[in-house]
């Protein structure tokens, strides 16, 4: 199988002699075909959220951990990752493996083996955005495993749990789940040698599979002797699709708190926070807010928009718009209620009516 590793050359001459012990890995290889139109032109990972894209919050939180070498595991539109990566991080150790094959996530981490050693890992899914408590988590002596108590937990991975706070089990996508504490996408293992083992073990037994899951992987680990805990999570963040998406961005605008200067610059507009304007924004004759986040070098006129993401480069003029998502170097014309438009678009909603 065709695999490539890049180091960012930046990190790479600045990379110390002492290996770090603890690096994070971030699978970011999927197409995110429920959120398309916009991820036909840009990785699900990089779509704006709350000021900034489910990435950089994802790696902002490892980071101010102490964390300091991160391994992308890219495919579809990979290059975009690297290219935001080396750009926005340049402090960071940082290594992308290519996944052409989208066997699934247990296939992913496997890649990984030969950067990662003997080193503990950090994973998290390039999707999971969490509030938990990293430090107890990395200050933990034992693996730990992210779980929230959800509804209907055969479409996850399962973790049955014992009184003392230990992991007896791990199932992925039961048919009868046993328990409603299912996996978020968060893993921290120490034992990093005995989780490449048993990827290498389930590859040779289930060669015919195209989805190899991590959850299998880390119960053969608990079969041959590797002890987990759990950690709840406060709230788990579902960027999976458009509605979910933006209900995300109105949670974490209030965490975030916002991105707009004190002094309003924008002229005869109304700001109503909260709100997460770009820089280089040219706002005229309009009402934001609340509850938008507005990319950067992005030009509004007479427009009220509230409940919403707008990418950056985009130009909207004469607009209503509540509960959109609209991509980077879109133009928008004319009044609508409702829209979900891709990158490069145009669109004038103001034309004249045909006569019939």
């Amino acid at each position: 199988m065709f695999r490539r590793t890049i180091s960012c050359q930046k990190d790479l001459n600045s990379r110390p002699e002492i290996r770090l012990q603890m690096k994070a890995i971030i699978p970011v290889a999927g197409a995110g075909t429920k959120l398309r139109p916009h991820t036909y032109t840009q990785p699900k990972a990089l779509i704006p959220l709350a000021g900034k894209t489910i990435l950089s919050i994802i790696v902002d939180q490892l980071r101010e951990a102490g964390i300091k070498e991160f391994i992308f595991i890219i495919g579809y539109l990979g290059e975009k990752i690297q290219d935001f990566v080396s750009s926005h991080y340049p402090d960071l150790t940082c290594h992308f493996v290519q996944q052409n094959d989208r066997n699934g996530t247990g296939h992913a981490v496997k890649l990984t083996s030969d950067i990662v050693g003997n080193d503990e890992v950090f994973i998290v899914l390039g999707d999971t955005i969490a509030d938990f408590d990293i430090k107890e988590v990395m200050d933990s002596p034992y693996s730990m495993l992210g779980v929230k108590k959800v509804d209907d937990p055969r479409d996850f991975g399962v973790a049955e749990v014992e009184e003392d706070g230990f992991i007896s089990k791990l199932v992925e996508k039961p048919a009868i789940p046993k328990s409603n504490m299912a996996l978020v996408g968060l893993y921290k293992i120490k034992e990093s040698h005995l989780l490449y083992g048993c990827l290498h073990k389930l590859f040779e037994e289930q060669n015919d599979l195209h989805d190899f899951s991590l959850t299998d992987a880390l119960e053969c680990m608990i079969q041959q002797g590797a002890r987990f805990k759990f950690f709840k999570v406060s709230n788990w963040f579902d960027c999976g699709k458009k509605e979910t998406l933006l209900l995300s961005n109105a949670i974490l605008l209030k965490k975030f708190g916002g991105n707009v200067c004190e002094i309003n610059p924008f002229q005869n507009t109304i700001i109503i926070p909260p709100v997460s304007i770009g820089e280089g924004c040219v706002i005229k004759n309009s009402v934001i807010g609340p509850n938008v986040a507005i990319g950067e070098h992005t030009t509004v006129n007479h427009g009220i928009i509230k409940d919403s993401i707008i990418g950056a480069y985009s130009n909207l003029y004469e607009i209503v718009l509540n509960n959109s998502l609209i991509g980077n170097d879109a133009e928008v014309k004319g009044v609508s209620r409702n829209l979900n438009i891709g990158d490069n678009t145009a669109i004038d909603l103001g034309g004249s009516r045909q006569q019939i």
